[in-house]
């Protein structure tokens, strides 16, 4: 489907608000082309005759008056198209916000691994205001011009063909003008597009990462990054508006041209005795008539252009396929008791950047399996394909002997709790982000589980207890506030397979004593994975995993690996000197 056609599928909902906007508009068109006739209509009939026909002056009252009507009647289908048509484009807006925003959740983390937020901002806020206003202004653009063109051109070819003709043949040039530079306003125009989503892009990060910025004190280093991106984005924005400079300057020359056209043609026939002055000054009125509505598609080129730039880009979201869907017949994942197995599984990402290498490993239902290792062996990629956020290259990954891939993403996710190291908090309420594990349980299970976490009795202590506000990204709370709300979350959630991901690694010895006790017990009854660099963490684990590029290299229980002397003795006596 071509994006016009797919644009045009957005009015098929509204198609009421679409019907009044054009039924308004083409009577506004009817409007405007009506009164050149009954300009020519008073100067060549009514106004010689009166003076000996008084009876014609109550005509004239009466066109003066139907004429007053109109125009009264062409204010108020300005008001409703100015009114109900920017309802009908912001309706649509709305609908493709929704759209876009619904397909950005269904993507993948591989697409939110390449994208930066503040690109994805400018898809659904400033792309979204130019495609809103080819919304609503487009179709009556269109319509008004045509019905008024068509009309006007007629009108003039009946009032005098000739100078018709002559008008007439301006027109094909006009519009190759208007073709050519449409092309590279267009262009121009992505351009604009794209730099404004990297300065958003950029503002995000600087914004996010002030803090980070005044301890380094390279505050003058984001003003230079951000100046250099403003300067591309003016660059980009000049070179849109000598392309728009072009046009507008074209267009307006082809307009007085029309003017001057008629004017010495009219003035010749006028001078040989083949034209009636007054049709000339018909003639004259309809050309404003004929010039307003190119202007008005002269304008309407412009904002087709935005519009479809920012289209454009909406579509380029919208094609991204999801890597990860359910299966075609997918099942439910109910009562799980937690057995997982992995077998044979390889994992790269998309750079070809291989992670995981033929990988077999079990955990048995309700038992804690601990990864450790160096950097980059694997571990929070092993653990990130049991909720399927990446798909496996091959091999298969069971739960209860159970393809993950043979259940719907939904009920997978539903039995998975995961808390890492950066806990991200939602910039609102203690009580809805605790909530966000369950988004149907009351205050009293909110509460509930808060109590379980063990930051119950410091959230009575905040200002408005569970109503205190956490700040962007939890910033009103302490690391280990965070933490327990996380884990408040996850008892909220009750999943039968839990993944801590470095949960404690950023904390005090003392705070990461009080979150290992919350971890116990939510960890209790559960299948439990622990990656984690501090080993002492792991010791009461029933199973201890050393894993690192080459695949699993070591398994035991803690006593076993250090009765061994292998790697993970090694690492292990190394933590503990540090």
């Amino acid at each position: 489907m071509s994006k016009v056609k797919r644009f045009l599928t957005y009015y098929k909902p509204h198609k009421g608000l679409l019907i009044l906007d054009l039924a308004c508009a083409f009577f506004i068109a009817v409007i405007d082309i009506s009164y050149p006739l009954l300009t020519q209509y008073v100067l060549r009939t009514l106004l010689p005759q009166m003076s000996v026909n008084n009876a014609l002056f109550r005509v004239f009252v009466l066109l003066i008056l139907a004429a007053l009507g109109a125009y009264l009647l062409r204010a108020l289908l300005l008001f409703i198209i100015n009114y109900w048509g920017h309802a009908l484009g912001i309706r649509m807006e709305a609908d493709i916000r929704r759209d876009i925003f619904s397909h950005i959740q269904e993507l993948s983390f591989s697409f939110f691994d390449k994208v930066r937020t503040g690109k994805l901002m400018s898809r659904l806020t400033t792309d979204l205001f130019d495609i809103t206003e080819l919304a609503h202004h487009g179709p009556e653009d269109v319509l008004i011009s045509g019905t008024t063109v068509i009309g006007a051109f007629v009108a003039m070819a009946f009032i005098d063909w000739r100078l018709a003709l002559a008008l007439f043949c301006i027109v094909p040039p006009a519009i190759y003008y208007v073709v050519k530079l449409r092309v590279k306003m267009r262009s121009a125009s992505l351009k604009v597009k794209e730099r404004v989503s990297e300065i958003n892009a950029d503002i995000e990060s600087s914004i996010s990462g002030a803090r980070v910025a005044k301890a380094f004190t390279n505050e003058e280093y984001e003003q230079e990054k951000f100046d250099a991106g403003n300067a591309r984005f003016v660059h980009a924005k000049d070179n849109f508006y000598k392309y728009m400079a072009y046009f507008n300057s074209g267009m307006e020359f082809f307009i007085a041209l029309f003017n001057l056209v008629v004017l010495a043609l009219g003035g010749y026939l006028i001078y040989k005795s083949r034209l009636d002055p007054i049709l000339l000054v018909t003639f004259t009125l309809y050309i404003a008539a004929f010039v307003q509505p190119i202007k008005r598609l002269s304008a309407f080129a412009e904002l087709y252009i935005l519009g479809m730039a920012g289209f454009s880009r909406f579509c380029e979201i919208m094609d991204i396929e999801p890597e990860i869907r359910d299966r075609e017949h997918a099942e439910t994942l109910a009562s799980v008791k937690g057995d997982i197995a992995f077998k044979d599984v390889s994992f790269a990402y998309e750079d070809g950047r291989s992670v995981l290498s033929h990988i077999d490993l079990s955990i048995f239902a309700g038992k804690t399996l601990a990864l450790v290792g160096p950097s980059g062996g694997g571990k929070t990629t092993l653990c990130h394909l049991i909720p399927r956020f990446y798909e496996l290259r091959s091999g298969s990954i069971t739960i209860d002997g159970v393809d993950i891939r043979d259940v719907t993403l939904k009920s997978l996710r539903q039995n998975v709790g995961i808390v890492q190291q950066d806990v991200f908090l939602f910039a609102s309420s203690v009580m809805e982000n605790i909530r966000y594990g369950r988004i149907d349980a009351t205050d009293e299970e909110v509460t509930k589980a808060a109590k379980r976490a063990r930051i119950h009795d410091e959230i009575m202590q905040f200002p408005q207890g569970y109503e205190t506000q956490v700040g962007e990204r939890g910033l009103m709370l302490s690391g280990g506030q965070k933490q327990r709300v996380s884990i408040a979350r996850l008892f909220l959630k009750n999943p039968r397979i839990l993944i801590l991901d470095e949960a404690t690694s950023a904390l005090d010895t003392m705070t990461e004593h009080d979150i290992q006790t919350s971890f116990e017990e939510l960890s209790e009854g559960r299948t439990t994975l622990v990656i984690a660099h501090r080993l002492s963490t792991v010791k009461h684990a029933d199973e201890i995993v050393v894993l690192d590029e080459q695949g699993i290299r070591e398994r035991g229980t803690h006593e076993e690996l250090l009765k061994s002397g292998g790697l993970y003795a090694e690492l292990y006596h190394a933590t503990m000197i540090d």
